[in-house]
């Protein structure tokens, strides 16, 4: 049964001005909640009814980023912000039914283990794995990582399955998690998160690779969702101008705000390209929308997640706590990043719809759209995946053969292209898998085959750093980038 202390306390607490027109629309909702209480042909259970009915019912008119917490869920959420991340130290490759490592980091527990390059993990807990969906792989190795784990692994030559028991740690995860050479001179930055210490990370890995002396520099922000403000206006200011503004702050309830670059920057002047695409979102949405707003550089990959807005949480009464968003961000040129947020009010919407069709200018006068998101300069889509190419990706043809090519060639240099000879038994172990691709399609795919072959090699041979520069290499988008910054 509802108590009346219950909606009293609600009252008291979101109860308007006498003057205030919400009044009237809040007395008429207390009196439904009256003959509810005195009516209903069930007892009203009534934190059950604002928690989970009125309240969350209110917000999602608003946008879908503004929630309530129940006493439970905001405790939960406050235990996350305090908590740290913890994990094995394994980097791995996920297929349906199936996971198998390709590098474990020095130091962590997965190493200390003698957990090697090449292993399959074929239980966790006592789980078979070879009836998982990649989905559930996901979710089981998340779960996994908050405590004490056992892990049956199958290692290549070994008939016998070993185990192994492994006590989660703290591992470092920086955001900045590549750097390398795509060509002499020409750099490769991908920043995965934008944390703390991101901007600094971005100046390291640039001055390791030359610094000012670099002829030009790919910076992938693609699948980044973002992180905190000062990280992007940090990262931003390593391109920009003193003085250029990089975002506006706006909100109904708060002061009109800006950012601009502080005075003393000393920015590289290096030509840049910046990869985005439908996961890159918040603070790397505020980077390239500056760089491209100022012409610092060229924005390449498909249109940005959408979301910049400011959220504020606020604890309430009894234990519960409100995320709400109070404010959106804006680029130099003054276009929202924010996409349409769907439910949100009608008002709202008839706005952003209006944005969406306006045009913006860029310093130099070049027309960009706004409405939500960054646009790129150069629309490029990621290489497509054709017949034969998604079944060696699905059946996991490319690490199965690295496994046994490195266990059997122990002399694998950082500039390994796979051989005619490692194509050649590539082929003999699909044939015997039924995988018979025909002379055309072998032949049309020859140098990508080659390409993941060597990637995979690589991966456990040396580690996925390098991996990932044989595959940046033959990646359309980075492709593109080179070419816009004058490299190719």
């Amino acid at each position: 049964m509802v108590s009346v202390s219950f909606f009293a306390a609600f009252w008291l607490f979101f109860a308007p001005a006498a003057s205030d027109p919400l009044d009237d629309q809040m007395r008429k909702f207390l009196d439904l909640v009256r003959v509810v209480q005195a009516e209903n042909a069930d007892p009203v259970d009534g934190a059950k009814a604002f928690h989970e009915g009125a309240i969350p019912g209110m917000l999602k008119r608003l946008d879908p980023h503004s929630v309530f917490f129940d006493p439970g869920q905001f405790q939960q959420l406050q235990e996350m912000q305090r908590s740290t991340s913890k994990g094995f130290g394994t980097v791995v490759s996920l297929l349906p039914g199936r996971v198998i490592v390709l590098q474990t980091l020095p130091g962590t527990p997965s190493a200390k283990s003698g957990i090697s390059p090449g292993d399959e993990i074929i239980g966790i807990n006592g789980i078979p794995l070879h009836q998982l969906e990649v989905e559930q792989l996901v979710q089981l190795l998340s779960q996994s990582r908050q405590q004490k784990v056992g892990l049956d692994v199958r290692r290549p030559g070994n008939a016998r399955v070993l185990q192994f028991v492994l006590t989660p740690e703290e591992v470092a995860s920086p955001s900045v998690d590549r750097a390398f050479f795509l060509k002499p001179n020409i750099g490769f930055v991908r920043v995965a998160s934008f944390d703390t210490d991101t901007g600094k990370q971005i100046k390291a890995a640039i001055e390791k690779l030359g610094g000012n002396n670099l002829k030009g520099l790919v910076l992938d922000l693609r699948n980044n969702p973002g992180g905190v403000l000062p990280a992007a206006l940090e990262t931003a200011g390593l391109f920009l101008k003193p003085g250029q503004r990089i975002l506006t702050i706006k909100g109904r309830a708060k002061k009109d705000d800006e950012a601009s670059v502080k005075p003393d920057a000393t920015p590289y002047t290096f030509p840049v390209a910046v990869l985005v695409n439908g996961k890159s979102a918040s603070a790397s949405e505020i980077v390239a929308g500056a760089i491209q707003d100022h012409d610092r550089g060229t924005i390449i990959g498909e249109p940005s997640y959408g979301k910049g807005i400011v959220q504020s949480v606020y604890t309430l009464s009894h234990g519960t706590g409100l995320a709400l968003t109070t404010a959106f961000y804006y680029t130099p040129s003054g276009r929202s990043i924010q996409k349409h947020l769907a439910g949100a009010l009608d008002e709202a919407t008839a706005t952003d719809r209006a944005e969406n069709t306006m045009v913006y200018h860029t310093d130099s006068g070049r027309l960009v759209k706004g409405g939500g998101g960054i646009q790129p300069d150069q629309i490029v889509h990621p290489a497509g995946a054709t017949p034969l190419r998604a079944v060696l990706e699905t059946t996991g043809a490319f690490p199965t053969f690295a496994t046994s090519y490195v266990r059997r060639n122990s002399d694998i240099k950082a500039d390994f292209e796979a051989p005619s000879t490692a194509m050649d038994e590539f082929q003999v172990m699909l044939s015997q898998n039924n995988i018979r691709p025909s002379v055309s399609e072998w032949s049309q795919e020859r140098d990508w085959i080659r390409n993941r072959l060597s990637q995979e090699i690589l991966n456990q041979a040396i580690g996925v750093e390098k991996g990932d520069e044989v595959e940046a290499k033959m990646d359309p988008q980075v492709l593109a980038a080179l070419k816009a910054i004058g490299a190719l």
